[in-house]
């Protein structure tokens, strides 16, 4: 389908692998040592009832789930230090995709943020001061009990701006959320980083980039 240009009137960013980096192994290895836990396990269990834990589920139960996948008892005196250090493998930020994410939000586009993600986090990114503020609207999973690529998920997004589902761009770094949205209306594109964005994508859709004015 070719886009629209003249329609596109809002853009809609994931959160984790779009405006922030995915945080490299080696940032796991001392979650994994709280629990006295292989590594590899332990990423493997932290991912296990990840989509639970984006949905609603309490972090008491998603990491006593995580002890009992790795064979370890659970000690909730163990909770406040693992939230923390999950939180944090989340705080590298792609300071181009929050720039470009002003940009549009000053030339009158609508900007949102559209992710999966567990409550800690969520309050966390609500807490810091400027951080979402190129953002008019935030829809986190764990607020709504419901997860992409769930259509409901992306009518809440396009509601929140005030724009119809063909007038809004999507950018994911997964294809099932891509294709998600593709389906419940959205157009929308695979985020891989912001060169192939800046080069492929943004032209494609008419969206101006940092220092280039709205196109009229």
């Amino acid at each position: 389908m070719t886009p629209p240009v003249e329609n596109i009137e809002a853009v809609i960013f994931d959160f984790g692998g779009v405006v922030c980096f995915h945080p490299p192994e080696q940032l796991f290895d001392p979650i994994a040592q709280i629990l006295d836990a292989d590594p590899v396990e332990f990423r493997k269990a932290f991912w296990e009832h990840r989509i639970p834990y984006d949905a609603g589920l309490e972090s008491q139960e998603y990491w006593a789930t995580v002890a009992d996948m790795l064979g370890r008892p659970w000690d909730p005196v163990l909770l406040p230090k693992l939230i923390e250090h999950e939180v944090n493998l989340w705080n590298r930020f792609d300071g181009q995709v929050l720039e470009f994410a002003a940009h549009l939000q000053a030339l009158g586009y609508g900007t949102a943020i559209l992710s999966n993600l567990p409550r800690p986090l969520g309050e966390k990114l609500r807490a810091t001061p400027g951080l979402l503020d190129p953002f008019d609207h935030l829809t986190f999973s764990y607020e709504w009990n419901m997860v992409k690529p769930a259509p409901a998920i992306y009518q809440h997004a396009v509601e929140g701006l005030g724009v119809a589902p063909h007038q809004a761009l999507f950018l994911d770094d997964k294809p099932e959320n891509v294709e998600g949205a593709r389906t419940a209306g959205l157009f929308a594109e695979l985020y891989e980083e912001w060169g192939l964005f800046e080069e492929k994508i943004a032209p494609l859709y008419g969206l101006p980039l940092p220092g280039v004015a709205r196109r009229q």
